[in-house]
Order: structure tokens, then sequence, then C-alpha cells
């Protein structure tokens, strides 16, 4: 969970209050007295509007509550409208600093952490923010009418007591650094919403919480508008100085990509996330942007890169062969994508972590090896060689080469082709539904269908609109499908979602490959035990090997970069670029208002 982490305490048996901020790894930048972070401006004026599309295209939304698994939830709503015990910076990925408490103390045997809530902190009813809230949170959070994925989330908190009346005390199954962290990012919401009604029947409620927004009415549907709480208690914090400056903060939603980039050019809103490269290299032009009305700017960072690829669901028995896996990986051609179709914008996404220190390369090293070979008899031989790296098509390789090796590799594993078609022993064709919720993404899988035809697998396309994607992504009902797995400099407990074998069985969970790995789960609990940033680095290397060696995705391709389309008149920047962010949240909490956007 990026961003959100624990406290510094001196290891002593007295309680101590005067933990204001922690450094998971012993780095903190700022002082007990800071006034802002310093990258954003703390003399921004409040005002304005700012109106922007979420980054995946969604057309609707049906619920204000987003901790639910049915439904859809509106753009914006965790980042405006609910908080947490602690918060992070852009500056600083394993650094956390009080919001909701203003300090904690961590037990010596890091057996438990206790908050302390600020006497301030109000919900945006007006009423207090207190222990007994942080209690209900949790246990509703953990209990059966919430998304499943949070009882992986917290599995390892025993349990949550109210100690006073702002005085909350987590209790932990086992000693581990990043637990404190975990619920210390947790949502907290009051006791009051919903008024009583079953958790998964509270959806047209707006949410009782404590965030600087609220939702403009209780209407569903496709746009929504927060408007800023001018009574917002938390405006003076040196957490908060500074950020979310506009009024209004508005996401409109669109059916389609096209009519999305017509709205930015018509002036309906006036900020894109854009990508997809040719749109990039081939709309961001005309008048709009020869007078300046529009920009076309790539934001770079040094965020650790994004998994992107396609995913295979092992719960279907036709991949749960690895040499099957390893045979479709052979089909993509990314280097033909990126010359023909990307502009040779983007790279290949290579491992499960790219462009950060958690990526495997080579040959493990010592730190890695001393993880692995306790996991020796459960891991295949192939992990203790080099990091496995996506089939080229760069001479001397090509595509036609890599679809021979891919034909070997389906011989063995009992597929043959005969009939017209690619069989195993039973005489049954091998076929693959594409799961797709963005129709112009179609070209870019058209060249795999057709290296996967010359082997005899006949792949569909199967075009659905966002919120039935979702839907079937929930329940893994699904053969072949996308996903994008933002990247992270503080990864955690949050990967058991998205590798470990117990949400492999959760709906709603990350885990959309159904992964099922006793070894995976070895390494990620050497990630949540790490007590040095060299320790996780080893532990994410080791988890970036096996994984990689598993050949459970068709990597696709990655950026250093936020393309982004927007409307500079109506705003100023922050001077400061911070080094890790989301471009998105970036601009709502830290850019401000211009005199004309008033």
């Amino acid at each position: 969970m990026r961003g959100w982490l624990l406290l510094v305490l001196a290891l002593s048996a007295a309680p101590s209050w005067a933990a204001y901020a922690y450094a998971q790894f012993g780095d903190i930048k700022y002082p007990p007295e800071f006034t802002h972070f310093d990258y954003v401006n703390p003399q921004a004026p409040k005002g304005g509007e700012i109106r922007m599309v979420p980054p995946i295209v969604s057309t609707n939304f049906d619920k204000f509550n987003p901790f639910t698994l049915k439904g859809t939830p509106p753009a914006g709503l965790t980042q405006l409208v609910f908080e947490s015990l602690l918060i992070g910076n852009d500056e600083e990925p394993t650094t956390a600093y009080g919001l909701l408490a203003e300090d904690v103390e961590v037990a010596p045997d890091k057996l438990s952490a206790t908050f302390r809530i600020r006497p301030e902190a109000r919900f945006n009813d007006g009423t207090p923010v207190l222990a007994a809230d942080v209690v209900h949170s949790f246990e509703t959070l953990t209990g059966k009418l919430a998304a499943p994925q949070f009882k992986t989330i917290y599995a390892e908190v025993k349990g949550v007591k109210a100690l006073g009346e702002r005085s909350v005390r987590f209790d932990f199954t086992r000693s581990n650094a990043e637990l404190p962290l975990v619920v210390g990012g947790m949502a907290v919401f009051s006791r009051a919403w919903g008024g009583g009604k079953p958790f998964d029947q509270i959806n047209t409620d707006l949410p009782i919480a404590s965030g600087p927004y609220r939702p403009s009415s209780a209407r569903l549907g496709r746009d929504i508008t927060y408007v800023r709480d001018p009574k917002y208690w938390g405006a003076a914090l040196a957490v908060r100085r500074g950020q979310f400056n506009f009024d209004r903060v508005t996401f409109k939603l669109y059916l389609d990509e096209t009519a999305r980039f017509e709205g930015l050019k018509a002036g309906e809103f006036d900020f894109m996330r854009e990508f997809i490269s040719r749109n990039w290299a081939r709309q961001y032009y005309g008048k709009a942007f020869d007078t300046g009305e529009l920009r076309k700017q790539a934001f770079e960072n040094r965020n650790p890169g994004d998994f992107q690829g396609y995913i295979l669901n092992l719960r279907n028995p036709k991949f749960q062969d690895i040499r099957v896996r390893q045979a479709l990986g052979l089909t993509m051609d990314f280097e033909w994508l990126n010359r023909q179709m990307f502009y040779g914008l983007y790279k290949r996404a290579v491992g499960y972590f790219p462009n950060s220190d958690f990526h495997a390369e080579g040959l493990p090293g010592a730190e890695e090896l001393a993880l692995l070979e306790p996991l020796r008899k459960q891991l295949r031989p192939e992990v203790f060689g080099p990091a496995p790296v996506p089939p080229s098509t760069d001479p001397p390789s090509s595509l036609r080469e890599n679809l021979r090796k891919a034909r070997a590799l389906l011989g063995e594993a009992g597929w043959t082709y005969r009939d017209g078609a690619l069989r195993n022993a039973k005489g049954e064709a091998m076929t693959i539904e594409y799961l797709n919720a963005q129709p112009s993404g179609n070209r870019l899988v058209l060249p795999m269908q057709a290296a996967m035809r010359k082997l005899g697998i006949e792949l569909t396309i199967r075009n659905v609109d966002a919120s039935l994607y979702q839907q079937r992504m929930d329940v893994f009902d699904f053969e072949l499908g996308s996903l994008r797995k933002p990247g992270t400099a503080a990864p955690g407990g949050e990967l058991f979602d998205y590798f470990g074998s117990k949400a492999a069985e959760t709906s709603g969970s990350a885990n959309l490959w159904g992964i099922r790995d006793p070894a995976v789960d070895a390494l990620l609990q050497k990630v949540v035990e790490a007590t040095t940033r060299p320790q996780l680095a080893a532990a994410m290397r080791s988890l970036d090997r096996v994984l990689s060696h598993g050949y459970y995705s068709i990597p696709q391709w990655t950026s250093n970069s936020f393309l982004v389309g927007y409307r500079p008149g109506p705003f100023v920047l922050p001077k400061v670029l911070p080094p890790y962010y989301d471009v998105g949240a970036w601009a709502v909490s830290t850019w401000w208002a211009s005199p004309s956007n008033k």
C-alpha cells in the first residue's frame, strides 16, 4: 500500500506519545514542526473547479459505497471523501505522518499499535471521529458484507479495541513492521453511515466520512461533482496545507474513448490521461493545441513501472500446463507493435515490478539465493538460472522462429495440430476467449490472434462494457483478460491480494490468475517481514523471479511518463514535481485555480 506507513518509536517499555511520523526503514524527511510538504504551495488560493475523466472507461456508477463487491462507485470517492489514521506523501515511499491520528505507539514486540485520534477530527456531519468509529470501520471491512479482499488485506490483524474515547489499539498475530502501516492506511467512516442498514445495502446513502470533499448530490448516474467542505477539519494540518484547493472536482463519464477525446477538445472537461500511443501521436494536434488552449505534456516520474499484461486464468484446465502458457507468450510480437502502432513510445514490460530495484535480472544474487534455497524442492530448477525475459522478434529472432518454439512446447504438453485445429488427446480444439472492455484495443490483439491461428488456436475477442467486464473479473469468469497493476515504491501486504493462494479463492481479489503456490506465499511473507530496504529488495526480486518463471502472463508494455492532455489556462501548477506520484491524484490535490477559474 503505497504511501501509508508507520511511526518512529523508541523501543522502550514505557508508553511515549510523541511519534508524529514513522519511517519503515528509518528515513524521515520532515521534522515535527514542519508546516507543509515541499512539493505543494502552502499559499495556494482556494476556489475554482477542475473537471476530469477517470483513467479507465466507465459508463456509470450505481453506489456511493466503495467497499462492497457488487456495483460501481464513482471515480475519486476514496481519495476525496475518506481518510485514514496515517497518510504518506509523494516523496517518501516508506514514511507516513499522522492524519486522523496525532500520534501512535508501536509496542516493543511489534505485536500491537495504538493510535491516538486528534480531538479536532470531524466527520462531514460535524460529529467527532472516535475510537469506536475506527473499531466499527475495521470490523465492517473484515465482515461478511464487505468486499472479500479486505479479509486478505487485514488477515494478520488479530483484532482492534477502543482503549478510550480517542485511543484505539490494533493487535497483530505476529511481529511484522508493515502491519501498523496496513491499519494506519485503513479508511475510517462513521458508525452512523447507513442508519443501521446492512453494509451491502448502503448504496445511495452519502458517506459520513472525514475527507475534504463530499458529493454534491445523492444522484447516481454518469457524472459526479465533489464539493469542498468549507468546514473541513484538517485544512490547517501540515499534511494537508496547500492541498485540495479546488471548490469543485468533477469526473465526467463517456461511453467510449472517441467521445471522451472529443469532449476534451470541446471544453467539456479539463484533464485527461492518455493511455493509447496512437491517440497521443495522431490526435493531440490542431487549432486548440496550436493556440495553447489545450496542451499535451509527458509528465516524467520515478515511479516503479506498472505491470501490464494479458493474464491467463489458471482455473481453466487448458492453462495449467506451464508449457502451454509459455507457448502462448511466444505469439506476441511486441517489437512490431511498438514500431507500427506505438510510435516507439513504449518499452516491453519485463517482470512484475519493472523499472525498480525489485526487478529480477540475470542470475540470482547471494541475497536472493538465501531466500530461494530453502524453497528449492518447491521450485522449478529454472528459477535458479537467469531471470526470464519476454521473447523478441528483433533479428536474429523472428516471429516465425518463436512460433516454431511454441509449436514444440505445445506438442510436449499433448497438443497437436490435426483436423484443422490444435487438439489435445481427447480431440478437443484449443479455443481461447479474450474478455475486453476497451474495443479500441482490439487492434493490438489482432496480430496475436493471427499468430495463434497459425498454431491452430482460435482466439476470439469478446467485447463487453466496463460494468459487465468488472462483474465477470470479480468472479473469475474469463479465460484471457488484461491487467494493469500500478507500480509502488513501498510494496507490502497488498501483494497477498495479487499473488497469495488465499486470494485465488476470494471473489473480488486481484489474484485474477488464480496463483496458488506455497513458494510464492513464503516469499510474500519475506516481503512483509523485511526490516531494511535491502531485505525488501531481495525478497521482491526473489518473488519477481518465481512469478516470471511461472509464465502466468503475456507481458505488454510500460512507460516512465504520464501522457496528459489538459487545459492550462484555468490552472496553476506547483513548481516542484514530486518523484513518486499518480498524475491524476497529484493534479486534484496540488494544482490550484488561476484567476480566470473563479
